[in-house]
């Protein structure tokens, strides 16, 4: 979690019935995406209760298994030179303390402070010990290294390690004092996920690598290798429980709860923890454990912590009973404190005791010895206390943009030529049909003033979802006209008899619809992280959506609306989007020919500038399709619409900045034209 070990919450309500969560939306989509969880979770229900033997357990676990690595986009296939250095060390009475460096892909340096016990003989049990997300100390967080130190004392060797943008890889440019990654690490999961994974692949990665790395030490027993950590340490060692198999042992802390009970309180956190489809597949908390069956996985939770106690309960009751299957429901271990979100001393001496019991065979309690944690400049194994500026390190961003440059040339919208299968394809990625009906309409409001008739309709975009619109239509002789369908970035209704724009186009004789697709907020929103935008976007991921392919039925539902009206000459309407709409409208035009044009005012210039990015702005993260890249990006949708049909208005960089008409030019050829303007967008620009 972001928000670390340092905030505590009180504690959480279980999720509530459907009929509250109808009643009060606390954010856009709300109800229409709870409803479609909650009937993903009584499929689940139903799935669960046809588990009845050990054979069915361990299918569910290959099911679990493969779904898993499927959403994080695999594993990497070779396991490159470790090349690993100690770069200094610590003697402390009963144990050392070496400073090492790995690299888990090359160019990739890990860092890792190293507990070796130099009392009783080896070689001893080991535990991988992953960070959660503690600013900035990481591995060196002093709640963290009183577990580490009490393992050590006790006869393990500890390989305490650094994620991704933590401790010494905090990934900073080159002046320290501004973040590489503003919205933590939010900007290179969003990256990931265009190239058809997640961040987790990487974390997972440098895991599996460190467990590498403890196999070449003769202090190490292999086959007694387990892992633990905390918050987002905790999300590591459950994830590394499901896809590293030499495990022996895991000790998850302050991560259990339910998808149900964490949905309706704090929500998706970080993207590494969002697995695209995860809900939709029927899966949840507990198949993170169960995928471990029968080897010893030990719930640790919190009474007070932001990861609802209620949903950990829940799924301790789900997961023992197929542990039990297996004759291993002891495995199936629970911990509880009234406390918050920390690993705080009881879970650490339940996390000692628990590899105790399952490495050593000892069942007996583990106090935790009163020393106090090391400075965390003494355990810095890096001259710079960061890998970035001591080695000019790959990060998780550079790391994915070398694989989104291997993917691009290889993407298949390229080579198809057809309308339809391009559309099948487009659709796919978006989670959306290939075909759609005339939404339901009804009109709820008429009036006719001096010089224009305005209306406000709603359409039916989906059961659960009303759009309602807004349209201005010119007085004139009666026949058909030209429209422009205007997507603002926000839902607010308009004057529309007030409004400059509105009455711009409509002194040029075009009808006007203004078009807010679901999703929106009622006003642009301020905030950097975990925005309304995020938690939607990652909602809609979860139960199989996506939040482009959502406003894009919205709006091709517009379309055709507008086309089908008496008063409209269906073959002169164009698209105009702002934000992150206009590449809605871009998608829209690909997949129906007869939007005449689409004009994309400050939207993302291309998918591949942003995972190139060294940041992913906050402003694109309702954009994000998975796997997008390995089909197209932004300007082949651009060419099958065609040239002469896209207008590029101020178009943004991945990191939201302005991109000269110069290099957008050159990124879309003829098949599109870029204005770069501080005046309105008007007819005769458009046209």
């Amino acid at each position: 979690m972001l928000l670390s070990d340092r905030a505590p919450r009180a504690n959480s309500a279980p999720a509530p019935a459907a009929a509250e969560t109808a009643k009060a939306e606390r954010y856009p989509l709300d109800a229409f995406l709870t409803g479609i969880a909650q009937q993903q979770w009584r499929n689940r229900t139903v799935e669960l209760s046809k588990i009845k033997t050990a054979a069915d357990v361990q299918t569910r676990i290959k099911f679990i298994r493969s779904e898993f690595l499927n959403a994080i986009g695999g594993l990497p296939k070779e396991r490159t030179p470790l090349n690993a250095r100690i770069t200094g060390s610590l003697e402390r009475p009963g144990y050392r303390i070496e400073k090492l460096i790995y690299e888990s892909f090359p160019g990739c340096f890990v860092t890792a402070n190293l507990y070796i016990p130099t009392t009783g003989a080896g070689p001893f049990p080991a535990v991988l010990g992953a960070a959660g997300h503690a600013m900035p100390e990481g591995k060196a967080y002093p709640t963290y290294q009183p577990a580490f130190i009490a393992l050590a004392l006790r006869g393990y060797v500890v390989l305490a390690y650094d994620p991704p943008g933590q401790g010494e890889r905090v990934e900073t440019s080159e002046s320290p004092s501004r973040p590489l990654n503003p919205i933590g690490h939010i900007s290179p999961g969003l990256q990931c996920l265009l190239t058809g994974g997640t961040s987790a692949r990487y974390f997972m990665w440098d895991g599996i690598r460190g467990f590498d790395y403890l196999l070449t030490r003769p202090e190490v027993d292999p086959q007694r290798i387990a892992a633990a950590g905390n918050s987002g340490g905790g999300t590591q060692s459950a994830f590394l429980a499901v896809c590293e198999p030499r495990l022996a042992a895991t000790a998850p802390s302050c991560y259990w709860t339910s998808w149900e009970a964490l949905w309706t309180t704090s929500g998706p956190q970080d993207s590494e923890q969002v697995l695209p489809g995860w809900i939709k597949a029927g899966l949840d908390f507990s198949d993170l454990a169960v995928a471990f069956a029968p080897k010893p996985i030990i719930m640790l939770t919190a009474t007070k912590d932001m990861f609802p106690i209620a949903g950990a309960r829940a799924m301790h009751a789900e997961a023992k009973p197929l542990f039990a299957l297996l004759g291993a429901e002891a495995q199936c271990g629970y911990f509880e404190y009234d406390d918050g979100h920390a690993w705080s001393k009881p879970r650490r001496e339940a996390t000692v005791a628990w590899f105790d019991l399952w490495l050593y065979q000892r069942n007996q309690p583990a106090p935790e010895p009163a020393i106090p944690p090391e400075a965390s400049a003494a355990l810095r194994c890096t001259e710079t206390g960061s890998v970035y500026t001591s080695f000019n390190s790959l990060t998780t961003q550079k790391l994915n943009q070398g694989l989104a440059e291997t993917i691009y040339p290889r993407r298949t919208l390229r080579t198809i030529v057809d309308h339809l299968t391009t559309r099948a394809v487009i659709a796919a990625r978006l989670k959306m049909p290939e075909s759609r009906t005339p939404a339901p309409t009804r009109t709820i409001a008429r009036l006719t003033r001096p010089g224009a008739t305005f209306e406000t309709v709603i359409l039916t975009t989906e059961i659960g979802v009303e759009v309602k619109i807004q349209i201005a239509i010119p007085a004139g002789s009666g026949a058909k006209i030209p429209a422009i369908v205007v997507c603002r970035d926000y839902a607010a209704p308009i004057d529309l008899d007030a409004d400059p724009e509105v009455l711009s186009w409509r002194q040029a004789g075009c009808a006007v619809v203004v078009a807010p697709v679901r999703g929106l907020p009622a006003t642009p929103e301020k905030k950097t992280s975990y925005t309304t935008a995020y938690q939607t976007s990652m909602r809609a991921l979860l139960i199989g959506k996506t939040m482009v392919g959502m406003r894009v039925q919205d709006l091709l539902a517009v379309y055709d609306y507008t086309a089908g009206r008496p008063d409209i000459a269906s073959a002169d309407i164009s698209v105009l989007g702002r934000g992150p709409l206009g590449v809605i409208a871009l998608y829209a035009a690909a997949l129906e020919p007869g939007i005449a044009r689409i004009i994309a005012d400050r939207s993302l210039v291309s998918y591949m500038d942003l995972v190139r990015a060294r940041s992913c702005s906050e402003i694109h993260v309702d954009l994000i399709v998975p796997g997008a890249l390995l089909d197209y990006d932004l300007p082949d949708l651009a060419a099958k619409i065609g040239p002469g049909r896209v207008l590029l208005v101020n178009p943004l960089s991945g990191d939201g900045q302005p991109v000269s008409e110069k290099t957008a030019q050159s990124i879309y050829g003829k098949n599109a034209r870029v204005v770069i303007s501080t005046a309105p967008i008007t007819p005769s620009l458009a046209h």
